[in-house]
Formats: structure tokens, sequence, C-alpha cells
């Protein structure tokens, strides 16, 4: 399933990139998180991050290496139907691992608040201001059905900033073309040790330690 652009005039949607030679690679690995387990507390438990890095996230990567080598298997034996048949399992653990690789990054127990300058300015322009914006992505996040992510992201043919909901781990710049910046994950196992099942508690929770410095660097980045 592709990811559902919250804002955009009309649908838009771009095939994942055809995968390149895996012949010749590095395995993926898990990144550390820049913090520890406990310090999103009391907004995000410890025992969460914890089972959520290297449990999930840590699955992700260790399906994803097992795909690839696959996938490199199949490219030497030119079995075309073999490559078909795994790229739903790299799309899924690719784009799970490129999803919480930006995760982590967007989290901070000195995060919350407003972002300042630049991205402050880009939000109020697209969409009147910070609380509609926050209004916004939240109401997007909740309404994701079963699990998936919400997403600021920004288009750059457009040169505006833009709200998504994908589906899974469907990752956004590979299916929607919009270049992350902010990305919330709405499957249970974020939050349901804590929240249980009401998702709109943990939204409210997580704005506490979103970590705009990070946030207003992607943004500054994809303008280049």
């Amino acid at each position: 399933m592709l990811c559902r652009l919250a804002s955009a005039g009309r649908s838009s949607a771009k095939l994942v990139a055809p995968l390149g030679c895996l012949v010749s690679r590095q395995k993926h690995t898990l990144p550390d998180l820049p913090y520890d387990y406990g310090a999103l507390e009391p907004h995000i438990n410890a025992e969460i991050m914890q089972l959520h890095h290297s449990k999930h996230h840590a699955t992700y990567v260790n399906n994803l290496n097992v795909a690839e080598e696959k996938y490199k298997e199949a490219l030497a034996k030119g079995d075309v139907t073999a490559q078909v048949s795994l790229q739903p399992a790299i799309k899924f653990n690719g784009g799970g691992h490129i999803n919480h690789t930006i995760f982590w990054t967007n989290l901070s127990p000195n995060g919350g608040g407003e972002p300042k300058g630049e991205l402050m300015e880009a939000i109020k322009r697209d969409f009147g201001s910070f609380a509609n914006f926050k209004e916004k992505l939240t109401a997007v996040s909740v309404g994701v059905q079963g699990s998936g992510w919400g997403w600021l992201g920004y288009n750059k043919e457009q040169g505006r900033l833009q709200i998504a909901a994908c589906a899974n781990q469907d990752p956004l710049q590979g299916t929607t073309g919009l270049i992350p910046l902010l990305g919330i994950d709405v499957w249970e196992h974020a939050y349901y040790l804590q929240y249980k099942n009401v998702r709109p508690d943990y939204l409210k929770a997580i704005w506490n330690v979103i970590n705009w410095e990070n946030v207003s660097s992607r943004y500054a980045s994809c303008k280049k």
C-alpha cells in the first residue's frame, strides 16, 4: 500500500526506485540511540524504547540483510521471478529500517516546544500556524488505519511542506517523493505498553520530546 498525502491536491505516488547492484555491499546495522532508553520518560517509557529499538528495529535490520542476500543470489542466477518475489520483503524491512533510523533522531529528552527560524516560517506559510500544523499532523497520525506512520515531508518540486500518512513501513520518500523531516510511528509497539490502545494520548505526549533541532537540520539540508 502506498502512502496517502494529506495536503496534496492530487494523489502522488512514486514506485520504489529499481534496486541497484547488491553484489558488493556492507550489511545494514542497528544504529545506536543518541540517548538512554529511559531518557524520554515520562512521555515514552524505557521498556517501550528498549523493545522498540533492540527488538523491533533490530528485526527489520536482520530481515533486510537476509532479503538482500537472497536478492543478490537471485541476481547472480538471473532469476527474475525470485527477484520480484523478494521486493515486498525488501520494501517492508528496508522501510522499517529507514523509518526508525529517522524516528530515533526526531526524538530528544531535550525536545518539545516549537521550532524556530526557517522551519517555523515554513510551517506558518504552509499551514497557517504551528497550532494548525500540530493539529493536522496529529489528526492524520491518529487516523492511520492499523499500523503506519504520520509524516511531515518536504516537496522539493513545489518548495513546500506536506503532511502524509504511510501504511505499514512504507518509506515516505520511496513511495511519495517527499523528503522525510519528521516521522511519528503509530504502530502499537511504539506505545501500547504505556498507552494501551489510546493512540491519541500517545500522540499528545510525543510532542513533548520532538527534536526540533533535528527536524530543522533536515529541512535546511533538503533545501540545498
